[in-house]
């Protein structure tokens, strides 16, 4: 089994996250081999919370260019896995409320 902490990379800083959190759903960078299983045993054990669904998608990494390369695609920002995470309505993080 793989440590809870190995799974939940960090969570999702933005406006959009925020917007989410009336609706009790929290945004969280996971692990790309990561399943919702492991992600939800991840986040009730961390933050000892009742998780009720786990959404996952896949963001590919932006494409990156220079100006000396004259429009030339030079590299790409590395690829992430997130997870939208939907608590009971009885539970909340305390870290994120902090607003």
């Amino acid at each position: 089994m793989k440590n809870p902490r190995d799974v939940i990379l960090k969570p999702v800083v933005s406006e959009k996250s925020y917007a989410l959190l009336d609706a009790n759903t929290y945004t969280f960078i996971v692990d790309p081999d990561a399943n919702k299983t492991e992600i939800k045993e991840a986040v009730q054990s961390i933050f000892s919370v009742r998780v009720t669904s786990v959404n996952t998608m896949h963001r590919k990494g932006k494409r990156k260019r220079t100006r000396r390369a004259s429009g030339v695609i030079v590299g790409t920002r590395k690829a992430t896995k997130r997870a939208l995470v939907t608590l009971h309505p009885d539970d909340k993080i305390e870290i994120f409320e902090a607003r």
